[in-house]
Formats: C-alpha cells, structure tokens, sequence
C-alpha cells in the first residue's frame, strides 16, 4: 500500500499523512514544545483557572493551536474548568462535542421537522397512487 503524501497545513512542506498527526514532522515538534510551554504555565496553580485569552497573553500560543490542544483532549477541562472551544455553529464555549446545547436542540428539532415533512409527502404520494379515476363515458351507452 503507498502512503498518501499531502501538503502540511501549517507549513505546506510535503509529509507522508499519518493518523496520529495532522502536521509534519517538524511542525510537530514546534507544536510539541509549544505544548509544553502551555501546559507548564497551566500547571500552576494560580493559573490553572485561566480563561483562553489569559492563556493566549501569558504563553503567546496562536488561538487556533491552544483550540486544538483543547479539542484533541491535551487540555482536559476536569484539570482546567474555564477552557473551552468554540460551538461549530455559534462559536458559543462548549467543552465537548462540536454543538452547544443550544443549537444541538435547533438541530434536532429542525431535524424532526423535516422527517416529519417527508412523511407527509409520502403519505400524500400514496394516497394519489391509490386514488382510482374515472375516465370519461361508458362507450357501450
């Protein structure tokens, strides 16, 4: 099987995909020490209830990098209660999944709204299949 070669995302260098990193090897490891920076300053006790920006300030890690960390589970809430990540939808702070409540809710009513909807139609396709028509006279009057 050939590996599948890919641009990296964060410095478009040509790596070999692999399904434990989502960068190079030497993005990597620039992320790794980054990670660590942030995790040691997080460790602290008077830090350890930090919101995002405050981490942002103290360590000058790039948002997206410090979400990522959050989001593949590095950064655990139980340890750190004040960090979360944006909601897909409305960039509310959630700290699991991808939806907040809110909009998980709209989502599954908007949802059954439409099962409900194809149900009518259904139902309303059938009942012209079944509908029998009489086409004009008896010929044979």
């Amino acid at each position: 099987m050939v590996p599948d070669v890919i641009n990296c995302p964060s410095c478009e260098k040509l790596t070999v995909k692999n399904k434990f990193r989502d960068v190079c090897e030497e993005c990597y490891k620039a992320e790794e020490k980054i990670f660590d920076k942030v995790y040691r300053y997080m460790r602290k006790r008077e830090n350890r209830a930090a919101t995002i920006p405050q981490i942002i300030e103290a360590t000058g890690v790039e948002e997206e990098l410090l979400l990522k960390f959050i989001k593949n589970g590095r950064l655990k809430q139980a340890q750190f209660p004040n960090l979360g990540y944006p909601c897909d939808k409305c960039g509310g702070i959630i700290h699991s999944g991808k939806l907040c409540g809110n909009c998980a809710k709209e989502l599954r009513t908007e949802l059954e709204l439409h099962e409900k909807e194809e149900i009518r139609k259904q139902e309303i396709m059938e009942r012209e299949r079944n509908r029998t028509y009489l086409s004009g006279k008896n010929k044979e009057d």
